[in-house]
């Protein structure tokens, strides 16, 4: 069994706006708020890089990520049924010579 927490997005912002806006020590706010050492500066980067998109739910991709898997499914599809076909036409090729 884990251990491993989880926090909604909501709560990763707010706790990186509080250790922005306090003057307490990120170590401080860590303890009181109950988080694992390093966490909260792991969401402030995320967030800085990411933006608005920095947490997007348990289960759910990032954008850029979901688009991206789904042209990879797309494209695999389109493979398979080229293949199909290639198959289909050497069945049928076989039969008018």
């Amino acid at each position: 069994m884990s251990n491993k927490r989880t926090y909604p997005g909501e709560f990763k912002v707010q706790a990186v706006a509080l250790a922005q806006s306090s003057g307490k020590s990120v170590s401080e706010i860590e303890w009181e708020l109950g988080i694992r050492p390093g966490l909260l500066a792991k969401w402030k980067s995320r967030l800085k890089t990411d933006g608005e998109q920095a947490f997007p739910g348990k289960g759910r991709l990032q954008e850029d990520d979901e688009l991206s898997w789904r042209l990879q499914r797309e494209n695999e599809r389109w493979r398979q049924e080229r293949e199909v076909l290639k198959k289909a036409l050497a069945i049928f090729s076989k039969g008018q010579l």
